[in-house]
């Protein structure tokens, strides 16, 4: 307790049953050198201060509390193990060179790729089935392999069915972005785009649902930081890689990801997941009906 002259007008800033709130209020104070005193009458503990410094007292305190109140993070959710919508993933994207073995009459390449020229004259669906396309065995494993760990993330938080709804919206979107960058005859082709827009996708959700808040910028901002030092590591080396595409993808990734995170998807319940997950097939069955 600090004590100021007698002749200064004391005002009671504050009472509590508690008196270690009280305690600690003076605390605050004394440090401050703020004078300051504590009394109590029959039901609460008060503290006074002289009638001079109660503005100043009052922020002092008002900072301490905020500084020390407890961040109450929203609880995560998880809408379910994902595994379901990786082995779809990995399904998808094999099932594609096993029927171009077995129809050899269709060059499926030439049919799907991203081809920045037919897709400018209207051919959308390019940039659907040159996600599930990959030039060889080394280019196809490493995209199952990535794409199965960042999709995992996907359908635990967005569950596997909407979860891979936006993953593949954001695929397309990002080879779009692609081909509006391009010039005319460029060519590309790979789930690559789509598996960097998984990682934007988990980044931006979390980072809007809250998850990481309460750590100031650096902490709350991580998921993205991390997102972009993985597409510095692993997105923009190698001769044939897409930069552009992977960057995009990204992007894109992180645009739906915010989207998403204002809609609560438990609400979509398992029914919900099971449409969205027909619209996905749907989408790709449709874009390789038009391209073959």
């Amino acid at each position: 307790m600090t004590e100021s002259d007698d002749q200064t007008p004391w005002v009671l800033l504050q009472t509590d049953t508690n008196r270690s709130v009280i305690s600690d209020a003076s605390l605050v104070l004394t440090a401050m050198d703020i004078a300051n005193r504590s009394d109590r009458n029959t039901y609460e503990w008060l503290l006074y201060v002289p009638s001079a410094s109660e503005d100043v007292a009052k922020r002092q305190l008002e900072l301490y509390r905020r500084e020390n109140t407890p961040i109450t993070l929203p609880k995560v959710l998880r809408v379910d193990t994902g595994w379901s919508g990786v082995v779809g993933y990995l399904l998808v994207i094999w099932s594609i060179p096993a029927l171009a073995g077995m129809f050899t009459e269709i060059d499926w390449r030439s049919a799907g790729q991203m081809d920045v020229t037919l897709v400018s004259l209207g051919e959308w669906w390019r940039l659907f089935c040159a996600l599930t396309l990959h030039a060889d065995l080394p280019h196809i494993v490493a995209n199952s392999f990535f794409g199965a760990v960042f999709g995992l993330m996907v359908g635990r938080h967005l569950g596997s069915g909407f979860g891979w709804l936006l993953v593949l919206l954001a695929g397309g979107l990002g080879n779009g972005l692609n081909a509006f960058f391009r010039p005319e005859g460029f060519l590309s082709l790979g789930a690559s785009t789509a598996t960097f827009a998984e990682v934007g996708l988990v980044a931006a959700y979390v980072v809007a649902r809250g998850y990481f808040r309460g750590g100031g910028f650096r902490r709350n901002a991580a998921p993205i930081f991390g997102a972009i030092a993985l597409l510095a590591f692993t997105g923009v080396s190698g001769a044939r890689t897409d930069i552009l595409a992977h960057c995009a993808g990204l992007f894109a990734g992180i645009v739906l990801g915010a989207a998403a995170s204002s809609f609560d998807v438990r609400r979509l319940g398992k029914s919900g997941q099971w449409i969205a997950a027909g619209i996905t097939v749907g989408l790709l069955m449709t874009a390789w009906s038009l391209a073959i």
